[in-house]
């Protein structure tokens, strides 16, 4: 497989891409297969296979990752973002202005301004905002992106972010496992009695918000159990109007290493983000995949 494949497995290993051949009991020749239906995160799909004077057999087909670890987290960027992330080495929350500033200046303000948890306090001297930490979203169809996507004027975005082509950003896809590592880690490195709360199951450096992060009734988990009940409740329906306004939130930065998966538009995008990851040093997959790119209908203003 080329790494064309979005799903971002080597050859052969992708479960949608190269499916596994279905094998059935010695019976009487079939004379009707049925169509297999669609993987899904919420169940196998099922094969049945109806021979004249026989009972029906029932297959089961490897289905999509259902572990909350293995949900996918998006981070959007311009591409002309990508060389100095990759300079750092990582992701970096509201510490620093990009060349390409997304977020307008009213929205920065308000997550500067808006307590994730008064439990969890910062390095300096009050509880954690949501500025402090990397967002993610849970849905490559989520609000905010499909604004740029579409145009559409919405107030979280500067006009700068609405004057680009949707094809000049580039989605930039890890796991929720990568994000519970990122916070161990940084743990890990805190003080004593950071590490403390972490064992107690307090994960400072991570957070789910089960709609936009500066939403009023916007709730958030900040403790491990917490967090995967909560993205337990949000992939029941993965196209739903909270999973498309959700965030993950790691705290301070995030490592590029953790990210898997390089989504983009075309192929000219494709080979300009190849030469800055080879300019870097790195390796990650690059995938076109224009759906990603393309405006759904329903806009959340």
């Amino acid at each position: 497989m080329s790494d064309e494949c979005i799903h971002g497995f080597d050859d052969g290993l992708c479960a949608q891409c190269f499916p596994p051949p279905v094998t059935e009991p010695l019976t009487p020749p079939v004379k009707r297969v049925a169509r297999v239906k669609p993987a899904s995160l919420r169940e196998a799909p099922v094969v049945k296979s109806t021979t004249r004077g026989a009972a029906p057999v029932t297959l089961k087909v490897e289905a999509a990752p259902t572990k909350v670890a293995e949900l996918r987290i998006y981070h959007v960027t311009h591409v002309d973002n990508l060389a100095g992330i990759l300079a750092a080495g990582q992701l970096f929350a509201d510490f620093a202005k990009p060349p390409v500033n997304i977020s307008s200046a009213g929205v920065r303000e308000a997550r500067r301004a808006k307590t994730v948890d008064e439990r969890v306090l910062s390095e300096d001297i009050g509880p954690r905002v949501v500025a402090d930490y990397v967002p993610f979203y849970l849905s490559p169809n989520a609000h905010v992106w499909n604004s740029i996507r579409a145009g559409h004027d919405d107030p979280r975005l500067t006009l700068e972010a609405l004057g680009y082509a949707a094809s000049e950003f580039v989605l930039l896809v890890s796991t929720v496992k990568h994000a519970f590592e990122a916070a161990t880690a940084q743990a890990a490195a805190a003080t004593d009695s950071d590490a403390a709360d972490a064992a107690d199951g307090s994960l400072g450096g991570f957070a789910v918000a089960d709609g936009d992060a500066v939403g009023l009734l916007t709730n958030f988990a900040t403790s491990r159990a917490d967090a995967e009940r909560m993205l337990k409740r949000l992939r029941a329906d993965d196209e739903s109007e909270s999973i498309l306004g959700a965030e993950v939130l790691v705290a301070d930065t995030f490592p590029f290493e953790q990210i898997s998966l390089i989504g983009v538009a075309n192929d000219k995008v494709r080979a300009t983000v190849r030469g800055i990851l080879a300019d870097a040093g790195q390796k990650t997959k690059v995938a076109v995949y224009p759906p990603w790119f393309q405006a759904t209908e329903d806009i959340a203003e």
